[in-house]
């Protein structure tokens, strides 16, 4: 069976079958239903699909006072399937910052690694984890010496 947001045409139709159902239960009378309400419900993606919809008219019914039925828009929550962050994974980004950090680093003692002016005191790391990561990027250290 395909999912509830794929059926957008069934959903008043459960909705008004939940809500007597519901309503039933709690011994509550409705006589209409909420044109915002029943927008709110098509308009939303049901993640949950049939038993999240179930939970909502339920809660709704329990906290409905009058013979409108209607839910709290807040209720359902839109929710973007963009990534929040850059395309750019996490991981490549810090790769090219950390490599553009020892590449700074290296200009700033003119390609000098060891030392108290050099590079590796400047990062705040050992000489032997500068050299390695130096290797592992591909920099060429010797570029930043002076001419």
């Amino acid at each position: 069976m395909p999912p509830l947001r794929e059926r957008v045409d069934d959903i008043a139709l459960l909705v008004e079958y939940l809500i007597d159902r519901y309503a039933k239960k709690a011994s509550k009378k409705f006589r209409a239903i909420s044109k915002k309400t029943l927008e709110l419900f098509q308009a939303y993606d049901w993640p949950g699909n049939v038993r999240e919809l179930q939970n909502v008219i339920e809660r709704a019914v329990v906290l409905c006072d009058g013979e409108t039925f209607s839910i709290d828009e807040t209720w359902l929550k839109r929710t973007s399937h963009r990534p929040l962050g850059p395309e750019v994974p996490f991981i490549a980004t810090v790769v090219a910052h950390e490599k553009e950090l020892i590449e700074t680093a290296l200009a700033k003692s003119n390609g000098r690694i060891a030392g108290p002016s050099g590079a590796a005191a400047k990062l705040g790391i050992p000489r032997q984890t500068l050299e390695s990561k130096i290797r592992s990027f591909g920099i060429d250290k010797h570029r930043f010496r002076p001419v």
